[in-house]
């Protein structure tokens, strides 16, 4: 019986010891990913924060669309193009682009375009970054998008400025970082 149990409790430790070493080497991963992203962004273009199993880079709507807009403007296309190299580098991390926007009602010249609320702009948001990092090469079995309109603000929408907050993209990282 004691055999029994010596082994048990071995086998127990070699497990808890692997976890530990596959969670170390995850966040590890996620760590370099995050010193690289960080290296490729100004604080004023991005805000990237590693927190337990994600990576997530927020991203300012007015640094990658027109006000009202969802089409991604030249700049954007300059900002968004840091990602591409940490990106096309992952195979088992999920990657998760989600728009949000402020709850200011869409303007007449988005609805004449179909879009009629904020969920659809903010999925609209969301879709074109994915499909710009899709054409720089990010592997599309990785990658998706979702739009979230202006559920989950991060500031008040009672002022210009937190509304201006609430307009952004996060993209996250999920997963074990390779």
């Amino acid at each position: 019986m004691n055999k029994i149990i010596t082994k048990f409790l071995g086998l127990l430790v070699l497990v808890l010891l692997t976890a530990c070493v596959t969670t170390t080497s995850s966040y590890n991963a996620l760590q370099q990913q995050y010193d690289q992203l960080e290296g490729a962004f100004s604080a004023d273009q991005a805000k990237i924060v590693l927190l337990e199993g994600e990576l997530k880079v927020t991203l300012l709507d007015n640094l990658l669309f027109p006000e009202g807009g969802y089409k991604l403007s030249a700049f954007a296309q300059s900002v968004l193009v840091k990602l591409v190299p940490t990106l096309s580098a992952l195979h088992q991390t999920k990657v998760v682009i989600a728009g949000y926007t402020d709850n200011i009602p869409i303007g007449s010249h988005l609805k004449r375009q179909g879009i009629v609320s904020n969920l659809d702009l903010s999925s609209k948001r969301a879709d074109e970054v994915v499909d710009y990092l899709l054409k720089k090469g990010v592997d599309p079995t990785i990658i998706s998008a979702q739009g979230f309109g202006e559920n989950n603000p991060v500031a008040s929408n009672d002022t210009a400025d937190g509304r201006a907050q609430n307009r952004r993209i996060e993209i996250t990282l999920v997963g074990p970082g390779n």
